[in-house]
């Protein structure tokens, strides 16, 4: 099959996928199937290319655009492995062959979920490399790029409020799958806080501390941590759970009443 043919194939398989990707309605099910086809098709293309080589900007396009949709896709499906594996492939286009391709207008909303992504998982050194590699420009005017600095900002203030409430006021839809995740990590932490720094709490705290709002999540969240409830209804933290180290009394105590400030600003905004 002559290089034309094989070109002419995975063009014709792209507006497929696209075509499918911007109904109202999509079939994500659909889509995957359409992605994991248009992959083994690029294969026979040179579909990372290294510097230097000479590939037509048809076929950059095709791959980069395809990696945009496979990224879009793993966050409607809720899939950090294979978001993180679309997004290393694309920053290959975005930063070797930004000469030779249309900026894309995906590229920074998708950077700034990569950003975000990193944040949730707690890897705020390989987020501070990813940010040194954008121009300061960016960093500074960028709506899609100043969301997860802003984000990373609140989280060495311990202001997890202001995260909690960035959920209403995300640059776009994909942000909020993060910024839940995010929200995940930091209910984890503060968790291991309250469990070290008291016996039992009032379960009315519980929630609005753990930004967990229906009453069902929150009965889940308790049991899932081994939390129950005392005869007088206080929520007893189990022993087992109870770190037994005395250096961590102070910083936990001190941020757990932290939390409890913050919860009751957020009733009263409520």
């Amino acid at each position: 099959m002559s290089r034309d043919t094989v070109v002419k194939k995975v063009v014709s398989s792209y507006e497929r996928l696209k075509n499918e990707w911007t109904k109202k309605n999509k079939n994500l099910d659909i889509c995957g199937k359409y992605l994991s086809e248009i992959k083994v098709e690029l294969t026979q293309l040179q579909f990372l290319p290294a510097m230097g080589d000479k590939v037509s900007k048809e076929e950059l396009l095709v791959a980069r655009n395809t990696l945009e949709i496979g990224a879009q896709w793993s966050v409607a499906k809720k899939d950090i492995p294979s978001f993180e594996r679309y997004m290393s492939m694309l920053k290959v286009y975005y930063k070797d062959y930004k000469d030779s391709i249309v900026e894309s207008c995906y590229m920074y909303e998708l950077l700034g979920q990569d950003l975000l992504c990193l944040l949730a998982q707690n890897k705020v050194g390989e987020f501070h490399t990813a940010l040194e590699l954008l121009p300061r420009e960016v960093l500074q005017d960028n709506v899609y790029i100043r969301h997860p600095v802003a984000m990373e900002q609140y989280l060495m203030e311990g202001a997890y409020n202001k995260i909690y409430l960035a959920k209403g006021e995300v640059p776009a839809e994909g942000y909020k799958f993060f910024i839940e995740e995010l929200l995940a990590t930091i209910r984890e932490d503060i968790a291991d806080c309250l469990e070290n720094a008291y016996e039992r709490i009032r379960p009315d705290d519980i929630g609005r501390m753990l930004y967990l709002n229906d009453t069902d999540e929150i009965k889940a969240y308790c049991k899932q941590r081994g939390w129950t409830s005392d005869s007088s209804g206080y929520l007893v933290f189990s022993s087992s759970s109870k770190a037994q180290v005395e250096d961590l009394k102070m910083p936990s105590s001190t941020l757990a009443e932290q939390m409890i400030s913050y919860a009751r600003e957020m009733e009263q905004i409520v």
